[in-house]
Formats: C-alpha cells, structure tokens, sequence
C-alpha cells in the first residue's frame, strides 16, 4: 500500500497554532516538513503557497495555485481554502492571503497517479516577495539535482513548521527507485519521478504534499515535480516520489488556460 502525503482533516486543530492563525491547516498524515532541511530566506523562492488544509504548492500564475490531486476533494466551486504567499514565517504580518473560487484535479486522478490540481483564486495576488514558478514542458530537466521546500514536518509524524524550509535532494532513476530495495515496481515510471538519497535524512513530509521540486532551467527556477508520495519520510531507500510535471504539462496548460489562467 501507498502511504501518501495527504491529509487529515481531524488533526486541523493540533496544528493551528504552529502554522497558520487566520486559516489553520490540517497535518498530512504521511507525507512530506523538509526533513534534513534548512530556513529559506525571504523572497528566495516567491512562488512558494501554504495553502490551509496543510498542503503546499506553487504559484502558476496570479490567479492559479498547482499542487496535489490528493490535497483536494474534486473538481468544482470551492470557497473554503485560504493560500498564503510572500511570507516565510507564516505567521508574518507581512503575509499575503487569497481565497479559492475554484478547484480543477486532473481528470485521471485516482490514488495511483495523475496526482495535481490547480486551485483557482478569487482574485490575482502579487506584491513583495510573490513571483510565479514555470513548469518545465520537457524532460530535459528531469535529472540532476532538485530544489524541495516546504511548511511540513522536520521528521516523521513530526509538527508543522512555522518556517518555510528548504532542502536539495538528487535524482533517482527509474530502475533504481522501482528495484526490490526501494518500491519494488510500485512507482509509475512514466508519470512519476524520484528523488532523495539512498541512506534517507533529506525529504519532503507531512504537509509538503503538492508543494513544488524545482531547479534552475535556462533562465531561473523551473518545476519538474509535485510532492505526491513516499513511504515515510526520509528513511534509507524510500526516495520521495513526485509527480512528473514534464508529463502532464500539455494538460496542466491545458486547464490553466480553461480557467482563465
């Protein structure tokens, strides 16, 4: 079984006061705080979002937030989720706040892939601090070393982090992260992309879900993933597994442009 980075909306409560104060964010049981991780600078990485139901995720576009088909329930009008930009430290007074109208998952979506969303936002962000996150349209990308960051867990079943937290983890091949001694063919090769080490320590965790693995393209930062899964967190020979953005991005444009994006 997988054990995904998704969330729980019972443990909402236990987690408030650590992450957000106007919109608490529920922890993600499983998944993805930057375990082996270190305190990102403000304005690093503009395009990063914590978004209240205790996922992460990425600005597309001043109206649009991509992140984890998981973090959300369905395609359809949603009112209920806040988005938090421009901030490190979450509980900033400089922080910047949107509502959803909107939520697309992608059509395929089921709890064996096509794992990303978009979440549209009642009106367009920007400001200090804010800036949008490219996604690759290529594999040309796909390898080498990766950018993670995130508001999750600094270990297993750990606490919400206040502070955004950063982390570089390398690429995993196909072969290796499909082997017996890691997820013995249970990674979907085509959809999905690896990354971490194989003696564990560095990771996303609960509450990364749906946030970005980036790295610098041609002229900046670019996405290649979106936290989706993993067994654990950083443990020996359980890479993290991400959705492989450079094989949904004809669909993500797609959608993003359907929603006005």
């Amino acid at each position: 079984m997988r054990s995904w980075r998704t969330l729980l909306a019972i443990l909402a409560a236990a987690v408030t006061a650590v992450t957000m104060s106007p919109a608490p964010a529920a922890a993600d049981p499983v998944g993805p705080f930057v375990v082996g991780g270190s305190r990102a600078a403000l304005g690093e990485f503009p395009f990063m979002v914590r978004l209240s139901m205790g996922c992460g995720g990425a600005l597309y576009s001043p109206t649009l937030v991509l992140t984890a088909g998981h973090c959300v329930s369905g395609t359809g009008t949603n009112t209920s989720i806040t988005a938090t930009f421009g901030a490190i430290d979450l509980q900033s007074t400089s922080r910047v706040t949107r509502r959803s109208n909107y939520v697309y998952r992608a059509p395929g979506y089921n709890s064996t892939g096509d794992d990303w969303a978009l979440i549209r936002l009642a009106s367009p962000v920007s400001g200090a601090n804010i800036g949008t996150l490219p996604i690759v349209t290529s594999t040309a990308y796909d390898s080498g070393t990766f950018t993670i960051a995130g508001w999750g867990a600094n270990r297993e079943n750990g606490a919400q982090q206040r502070y955004l937290l950063k982390a570089t983890v390398p690429f995993v091949s196909d072969t290796t992260c499909n082997s017996a001694s890691m997820y013995a063919g249970r990674v979907n090769a085509a959809r999905e992309i690896c990354a971490g080490f194989t003696a564990g320590g560095v990771d996303t965790c609960q509450g990364d879900s749906g946030g970005p693995m980036f790295r610098q393209g041609a002229s900046g930062w670019v996405q290649v993933g979106i936290v989706s899964w993993g067994d654990g967190c950083a443990r020996p020979n359980k890479p993290g597994v991400y959705t492989q953005v450079s094989y949904f991005s004809a669909a993500i444009r797609s959608a993003a442009t359907s929603l006005g994006g």
